[in-house]
């Protein structure tokens, strides 16, 4: 990357939820910026570990055994092979890191098609 990057000019460009953009990489992993609503579905990732970082809003990151609220600021990493969901009551903006390729469901039949902005 040569360039710096305005995370609130790229989340201008798209409106859908749970559609996540591809922002830069580093090492082999996306840094993405996603907005959110509602629940997503219940998933795990068997090799990678699932961060979050909340920009703006506020989520959930359900588990079996708990939920874990996260507002601005503040970041939770779910261990990989947890199952989890991620549920906003309102829109609410977050960055996620995830290896390049890791498909954002667990399954890659399902997943989102990554996107570039």
């Amino acid at each position: 990357m040569s360039e710096k990057v305005n995370l609130a000019e790229k989340l201008a460009t798209f409106t859908e939820h749970w559609a996540p953009r591809t922002v830069t990489e580093f090492n082999g992993h996306d840094v993405m910026v996603v907005k959110v609503q509602g629940p997503f579905v219940w998933h795990k990732h068997d090799d990678t570990d699932d961060f979050f970082l909340v920009l703006a809003g506020e989520i959930d990151i359900e588990m079996p055994d708990r939920t874990i609220t996260l507002g601005p600021g503040e970041v939770f990493v779910v261990p990989q092979g947890v199952e989890h969901r991620p549920v906003a009551k309102e829109e609410a903006q977050i960055m996620i890191i995830e290896p390049t390729g890791t498909p954002n469901t667990g399954d890659a039949a399902t997943a989102a098609k990554r996107r570039r902005v």
